[in-house]
């Protein structure tokens, strides 16, 4: 089980340096004004999207679901996690969406909103952290 962990951890970290680095992309793309520099920012963005963040989010709620059925955890912490990676999960979704209004061209936001965006995997990961280190009684 701990090689279980361990690749759970994996992924996790890969994830989340994708959830912290697509909008700062999104943040620079925002900003660019040539097309040659917004398709640049697509084909990185579709990368970091489809290479790496949705692979490695699929194999960490993956080795996740295992590491669950594996040490039968439960409790309200645990219950607080699921909801907080479900949201996250959302987050992805969202960032997709974003993505496919970048390609098209329909992008409707600016950097600021990009620049706040960025900071909502940080929340996430320290409440996730906290559940699962500290598991609380509540």
């Amino acid at each position: 089980m701990l090689w279980i962990k361990a690749f759970h951890i994996v992924f996790v970290v890969s994830w989340f340096a994708g959830l912290f680095y697509l909008p700062r992309l999104y943040v620079y793309h925002s900003l660019a004004e040539d097309r040659i520099s917004q398709d640049r920012f697509v084909v990185m963005e579709r990368k970091l999207l489809f290479g790496i963040m949705t692979p490695a989010a699929v194999l960490a709620v993956g080795f996740g679901i295992w590491l669950w059925r594996g040490y039968g955890f439960s409790g309200t912490w645990l219950d607080l996690k699921l909801v907080l990676v479900g949201l996250l999960l959302l987050y992805h979704g969202y960032c997709i969406k974003l993505w496919f209004d970048f390609r098209a061209g329909r992008n409707r936001h600016g950097h600021i909103f990009y620049r706040w965006l960025n900071e909502l995997p940080v929340v996430f990961l320290i409440a996730i952290v906290i559940l699962v280190v500290v598991q609380p009684k509540l």
